[in-house]
Formats: structure tokens, C-alpha cells, sequence
């Protein structure tokens, strides 16, 4: 049996992936849990893992597999989802090209289709900014449940290391929902003075708006509200090996 914070965790790591195709950080987790230090996000990943929850993969940064869930968390995962993800700033939903997500918020259906071409549309920094994206180099092929209806999906592949603590690394291709609006802790397209455009995490710090990297080896970008346009919100990643 497992005991209270751990299923929270297994809840939390579940709808992060549900919702961006990569799981949380361990200050995320941290931060969700209300836990003093990381040692012990560490322990229940241990125990979680030993009981054959999750599986953490080799050789991948911050690269973890939901194996099963417990009886208790599927028959109660919505309301406590929604407390866990109140507290870490965002509401997580899973892409794994399996299961069906119910969109951004929890409300919104989702394509049905097992397979959907998006447009692959160039090649995204996921470090310094590169020159804005604008034409299509091919389509790509992605699952259908990645995708919310009624809404304009596209691609992009990432080059650079920046966000590699978010489990996004140099060559993945992410998936992106267009908008233009974000919400603090989203993984967003911005295009920096409609000139650059970069992958970021998107949050706001006072008046200024934050691009923050997801590597310690980059710094955050403060910018104004009048220097960054939100292009779309990353929905799912899309690796080869």
C-alpha cells in the first residue's frame, strides 16, 4: 500500500506527463508536495520505483516512466489532481501518443483521430534564439490524442540544450498548440521582438515577463510584456532513437 505523499507524487508525475509529454522536475515536485528539500522527492521516487510504479530510464536527464497506477488513484485522481497542480502553478495533462488528455484545463475534448500530419515548421532554439520560424520543411505523423479539437496544432524540432531539465533534448520534435496566451509554468513558442523565437518556460515577474530555461547552464530572459508575443504551448514531444 502505498502511503498518501507518494501516491500525490505518482498523481503529480502522472498529470505533468499527461499534460506536456515530460515529467516534472524535482523542484516541481518539491514545490507540488510542500516538501522542505529534494532528499525527500528522492526517497519517494525510490519507493515508488521499488514497487514497481514508475521506472526511471537510463542515461536520460529527469527521464521518468509511469508503469501502473494504484486502484485509488484512478477512482480518485480529478478532484486531488486539481488540488496538487493548484499548488505548483499549472494544471498537468499527459502525452504519451496513449491515453486521451482532456485539453489544457481539464474541459476540452480532444481529436479522436489515431494519427494527425502537423506541419513541421523548422527548427526551434531551445537555447540562444534563433531566427523566427515561419515555413514548413516537412509533416510529421503524431497521435491523434495528442491533439485538442478545434484547435490549430504544429511542429517544431528543437535544437539546443536549454530545456533539457524538462526533459527536452537537442533533435526531440515538440509538439505545439497555437495560441497566444499563457499561463505562469507553461512550456511556450515565444517570439522575442518578432524577430527570435525560442522554447521557454513562460512566467511573469511583476510587469516583466520571464523566458525561463530549464538548464542552469542558461539565464532567464526578463523582457517586457511589449517584447514577447506567445506563438503556442507545448502539448507533446515526439522522440526518435
Amino acid at each position: 500500500m502505498l502511503t498518501r505523499k507518494q501516491i500525490d507524487l505518482l498523481r503529480f508525475i502522472n498529470d505533468r506527463l499527461q499534460r506536456d509529454g515530460v515529467p516534472p522536475s524535482f523542484d516541481e515536485m518539491k514545490e507540488a508536495l510542500e516538501l522542505r528539500s529534494k532528499s525527500g522527492i528522492h526517497r519517494l521516487i525510490t519507493a515508488l520505483e521499488e514497487r514497481g510504479f514508475i521506472r526511471r530510464l537510463a542515461h536520460r536527464a529527469r527521464a521518468i516512466e509511469i508503469l501502473r497506477l494504484p486502484d485509488a488513484l484512478q477512482t480518485a485522481a480529478a478532484p486531488a489532481t486539481a488540488a496538487v497542480g493548484a499548488r505548483a502553478g499549472f494544471a498537468p495533462r499527459l502525452v504519451e501518443g496513449a491515453g486521451r488528455p482532456a485539453g489544457p484545463r481539464g474541459s476540452i475534448p480532444v481529436v479522436e483521430a489515431t494519427s494527425h500530419s502537423l506541419p513541421v515548421m523548422g527548427r526551434i532554439a531551445a537555447g540562444t534564439p534563433i531566427e523566427a520560424i515561419s515555413e514548413v520543411s516537412h509533416h510529421i505523423s503524431v497521435p491523434g490524442s495528442m491533439l485538442t479539437a478545434q484547435a490549430e496544432h504544429f511542429a517544431l524540432e528543437v535544437r539546443g540544450d536549454s530545456m533539457i531539465d524538462a526533459g527536452i533534448n537537442d533533435g526531440d520534435i515538440v509538439v505545439i498548440r497555437a495560441q497566444s496566451t499563457a499561463e505562469t509554468g507553461d512550456i511556450v513558442v515565444a517570439l522575442v521582438e518578432d524577430s527570435e523565437a525560442t522554447l521557454k518556460r513562460f512566467r511573469r515577474r511583476g510587469g516583466m515577463i520571464a523566458l525561463e530555461a530549464a538548464n542552469p547552464a542558461y539565464e532567464t530572459r526578463l523582457l517586457r510584456d511589449d517584447q514577447v508575443r506567445i506563438q503556442g504551448r507545448l502539448v507533446g514531444l515526439i522522440r526518435s532513437y
